[in-house]
């Protein structure tokens, strides 16, 4: 793990915003750190960033501290300075001059290179954003932090930004927090769940979603359902099974593996014309509400 905290805490004097967090975030890993607002993201982060003290517990990191790296939300930047000297500047900052090469590939990389020579005063919330990106990444860190990247943006400018939030993935560690859990799945790998301060899920997105997501598939038949609903209904590892539209069944199994071995054989004995088998996608969604209902209650405690 290239970064784990153990029982931290945090407290402002009356409010609790984290209670014995023990994160565990795997080296090569894309960290996807979601939750309700006030769920404790971004005080979290602080945290692990160094930029603020938990009241108990500890952080620690398989890295020193200058291989760690942070984008807040809402990077500023001096007016008057081109975005080539901005990104030069991080780099001296972090004590990796780049070179001009290396300058022109980053910029290039967070899609600025025809606006490299602009004064960034001028620049779009999302071009703002990106080059925040930039400027985190260019000491070549082990480990990026990034707070909320896509607050904020547009449709178009949220695509840009996670594009590069996933192209930086592939060769350093990223945690990032978000509450646009379609962003956390369209990067991630790895996530884990704030809820009321403390950390309600973490592992890979895919366990996740086999976990707090029934598998469900919508069956489209030439004829009627009847015959298939008996023989859905007859089997044990079948939760759900009932006629959604005129010659559509949706079946829920009680797991995947259940559900993908006795489908087959579900249909063959019912045997009736089979237009269509589709899957119902299972998303972060569905799991993460989940989650919080649980969390809810047992009243976050």
């Amino acid at each position: 793990m290239i970064l784990r905290t153990v029982a931290l805490a945090k407290r402002y004097d009356t409010h609790q915003a984290l209670r014995d967090v023990d994160l565990e975030v795997p080296e090569g890993s894309v960290f996807g750190l979601v939750g309700p607002n006030g769920a404790g993201k971004t005080t979290l982060l602080s945290i692990i960033a160094g930029l603020r003290r938990p009241s108990s517990g500890e952080v620690h990191l398989d890295v020193d501290r200058g291989d760690v790296a942070v984008c807040p939300d809402a990077p500023e930047f001096e007016p008057w300075l081109t975005a080539r000297e901005v990104v030069r500047l991080a780099g001296s900052l972090s004590g990796r001059l780049p070179t001009d090469a290396r300058l022109d590939a980053l910029l290039k990389e967070a899609g600025l290179g025809a606006a490299a020579d602009r004064k960034v005063g001028g620049f779009s919330r999302g071009m703002t954003q990106r080059l925040g990106l930039a400027t985190a990444v260019v000491g070549e860190p082990r480990l990026v932090v990034l707070d909320e990247p896509c607050a904020a943006l547009d449709p178009a400018g949220r695509v840009e930004v996670l594009d590069l939030v996933a192209r930086f993935g592939s060769r350093t560690t990223v945690l990032f927090s978000s509450h646009i859990l379609a962003d956390v799945e369209r990067v991630c790998d790895t996530v884990g769940v704030l809820a009321h301060g403390r950390l309600a899920y973490q592992g890979p997105l895919d366990t996740l979603l086999q976990e707090h997501v029934r598998p469900t598939w919508r069956i489209r038949l030439r004829g009627p359902t009847a015959p298939l609903l008996v023989a859905l209904r007859a089997t044990t590892w079948v939760r759900r099974a009932e006629e959604i539209a005129p010659a559509t069944v949706e079946v829920e199994a009680a797991n995947s593996r259940a559900g993908e071995a006795g489908l087959a054989a579900a249909l063959a004995e019912a045997g009736v014309p089979i237009v269509a088998v589709e899957p119902v996608g299972a998303d972060l969604e569905t799991a993460f509400l989940d989650i919080i209902a649980a969390s809810d209650a047992s009243g976050g405690i």
